[in-house]
């Protein structure tokens, strides 16, 4: 398991976009539309195979079920929110990880890939928890988008069950701290200086 991207979550994306461009001082690249989940984002190059997305509600696209991310009830004001896991089969991944949800089968212009959604939409563990992936193109975004110059030095997931959580999901660059409720913070290394999200 290795980390792939990270989702900066909004209630509109213009919103989302001019928040993350406003602390990270560079210009989000462009992004597309998930009909099925009635979402759209934008995309930015993070370097050594990572990207950053910002993804909200499309109100573009009606949808029967519910908005994966948790979209369904975005924040008031866009936050981190989400953190996803590349794995190599995702079908074993989620058999260790019931939490995650049902596989979903995925595609948009030339990408394809499979991702773990639970029923009802929401995050897994409240965020603490990451999004399977299993990429089935050879050239995922993280390794085709431009550089931006941005690059994430770390990721943090807090949570009650930290402890547990670390012995469950041992991912590079990504550590864990015992806290009340459920959050994420990234750190990352910007032309400003470090940034935390």
């Amino acid at each position: 398991m290795q980390l792939d991207h990270l989702a900066i979550c909004a209630a509109d994306l213009d919103e989302g976009v001019a928040w993350a461009e406003a602390r990270l001082g560079v210009t989000m690249g462009p992004g597309g539309r998930h009909a099925h989940f009635g979402t759209h984002n934008r995309l930015l190059g993070l370097g050594d195979g990572l990207y950053l997305e910002v993804i909200a509600p499309d109100p573009a696209e009606r949808i029967d079920g519910p908005r994966w991310f948790g979209l369904d009830a975005p924040p008031e004001t866009p936050c981190l929110g989400n953190w996803i896991c590349r794995v190599p089969d995702l079908d074993v991944a989620m058999a260790d990880f019931p939490e995650c949800g049902m596989a979903v089968d995925l595609a948009r212009d030339a990408l394809r890939w499979r991702i773990s959604v639970p029923a009802d939409g929401s995050l897994p563990m409240g965020g603490a928890l990451p999004t399977l992936l299993q990429w089935q193109v050879p050239t995922p975004p993280g390794n085709s988008l431009p550089a931006s110059g941005v690059r994430l030095l770390g990721l943090e997931i807090t949570h009650p069950r930290a402890e547990a959580l670390a012995a469950r999901v041992d991912v590079p660059g990504v550590t864990y701290r015992a806290a009340a409720v459920p959050a994420l913070s990234a750190r990352f290394k910007t032309s400003r200086g470090a940034v935390v999200l």
